[in-house]
């Protein structure tokens, strides 16, 4: 179990996935939106579309079905929170 847990900060530190650090989207393209979701997997309802360079930050991190999801909450609107994938995250 103790492996387990230093497997996972190691991936959370390395993926940027620190408790309450500042993000902004990036990748999902100038005619694309990344999809907040009510939970962590494609199986979960969308809450809105981000697009690139929406102001985040990010809460804890998750995997669910062997992808990295993060719950974030928008800088301008912390009442607004909800999960999207880590891919699409970048250091602000």
């Amino acid at each position: 179990m103790r492996t387990h847990f230093a497997v996972l900060l190691a991936l959370m530190i390395a993926s940027g996935c620190a408790v309450g650090s500042s993000a902004v989207v990036k990748g999902a393209g100038p005619d694309d939106l990344l999809k907040l979701r009510d939970g962590p997997g494609l199986d979960h309802n969308i809450i809105i579309g981000l697009p690139d360079g929406t102001p985040l930050t990010r809460h804890d991190c998750v995997t669910t079905d062997g992808k990295l999801w993060c719950k974030v909450s928008l800088a301008a609107r912390p009442s607004v929170s909800g999960y999207v994938s880590a891919d699409y995250l970048a250091h602000r």
